[in-house]
């Protein structure tokens, strides 16, 4: 799985690198609007971070050009107070949008869910939260580098996302939206769902250390030391 990264911070640009290898992406850098064009041609993504405010050509020209001839997955990087700018992009053909600043993890969830409904399987790398490490290809959750124990399918997927925004808290409807899709799931088979996980994962499921339900909010990741 390869991502091409398009901003002329090159600091960030050097972190958004570093978060999606980790995530297991491939990643091909450019740092101008027309040096990203040329990296798409040659190297042929399968998803592209786009920053909106770049030099030689902008982002949105960028966006408009890669959409004449192709559907690869586009995210674009905005600052706030680019509204109009979102909307343009978006009509355009921008798969999703991300306003500055954000956290790595939740670049790496969105860039998981746009490729997903791109109809492309994502490989994901290991997730690591406190003790705990989730392998998602193999479904697997270590505890302290011990097997714990194998999840289905989507009680994997709610922990990769909530891994992935570790200690934030993630809105019901969010989760349902990453997990089944908007129309796929409601707030009844997501509480059935955050009950078997916490089965699997917490010592004690009626003392959670783990997932922790926000009332009238979601749910989120932490970590707190089990007590003895």
């Amino acid at each position: 799985m390869k991502a091409l990264i398009v901003d002329d911070d090159l600091v960030l640009a050097d972190v958004l690198s570093f978060t999606l290898r980790r995530a297991g992406f491939q990643v091909v850098t450019a740092h101008d609007g027309q040096t990203a064009l040329d990296a798409w041609r040659q190297e042929n993504p399968d998803l592209i971070i786009l920053d909106l405010n770049l030099p030689k050509l902008d982002g949105l020209t960028v966006c408009q050009r890669i959409r004449a001839q192709a559907q690869t997955p586009i995210i674009m990087l905005t600052v706030r107070g680019d509204d109009e700018d979102v909307v343009r992009g978006l009509e355009i053909g921008a798969d999703d949008y991300i306003t500055k600043p954000f956290s790595p993890r939740q670049l790496v969830a969105r860039a998981q869910a746009v490729l997903r409904r791109a109809g492309i399987t994502p490989v994901p790398g290991p997730l690591v939260a406190g003790d705990m490490t989730l392998d998602p290809s193999r479904r697997e959750v270590y505890r302290a580098g011990q097997l714990l124990t194998q999840l289905t399918p989507l009680e994997c997927r709610l922990l990769e996302v909530l891994m992935l925004n570790t200690g934030h808290v993630l809105t019901a409807d969010t989760l349902i939206n990453q997990i089944w899709g908007p129309a796929g799931g409601d707030r009844t088979m997501l509480k059935q769902l955050v009950h078997r996980l916490r089965s699997k994962l917490e010592p004690d499921p009626a003392l959670p250390v783990y997932l922790e339900t926000v009332p009238g909010v979601g749910y989120a990741l932490v970590y707190r030391t089990p007590e003895i």
